[in-house]
């Protein structure tokens, strides 16, 4: 982990726990028995069961660890809340235009949250690392893996407070 704050819009923080939830309290116990069930079968070494039972609960347990790393670490930020709603910060949904006129929609969110295909970039992108603070009208340029973009600040929107 690194110092930085885990920031984590709302829904992305209860997605989190809904999945740690899940897999602690009706995926694993389900599991363990099963693992359980196929260990009183008798010879361990053959048993497929008591193998990949074995196997897919230590995945399991590796996963509720970095969930339960991701919730302690996280730091809930309500989009709605956020002060300046004339620049860009976490949780604002971008419009930007590149050299082209190409237009693209995104929102910033929690790293843990982020989903480029669904237009959810992760706060900690190189996009979104420069796209921080910016104003309508104003160019950001960011290197990308395709090579160095100018984008310029269509518009900014957050959501509406509820």
């Amino acid at each position: 982990m690194t110092d930085r704050p885990n920031y984590i819009t709302p829904s992305g923080y209860s997605a989190l726990k809904a999945e740690y939830d899940t897999l602690f309290s009706t995926e694993r116990p389900a599991l363990v028995e099963t693992i359980a069930w196929a260990a009183g079968n008798g010879d361990r070494s053959e048993n497929g069961d008591y193998i990949y039972g074995r196997k897919r609960l230590r995945e399991i347990d590796r996963r509720l660890g970095w969930l339960a790393r991701r919730m302690k670490a996280a730091k809930v930020v309500d989009p709605t809340r956020q002060e300046d709603h004339s620049k860009v910060w976490f949780g604002a949904t971008v419009t930007i235009a590149d050299e082209d006129d190409n237009h693209r929609t995104l929102t910033l969110v929690g790293d843990d949250e982020a989903d480029a295909g669904a237009g959810r970039i992760g706060w900690n992108s190189p996009l979104a690392r420069a796209l921080r603070g910016a104003a309508v009208g104003d160019l950001r340029r960011v290197l990308l893996p395709a090579g160095e973009k100018e984008y310029e600040i269509v518009e900014i929107r957050y959501p509406a407070q509820v």
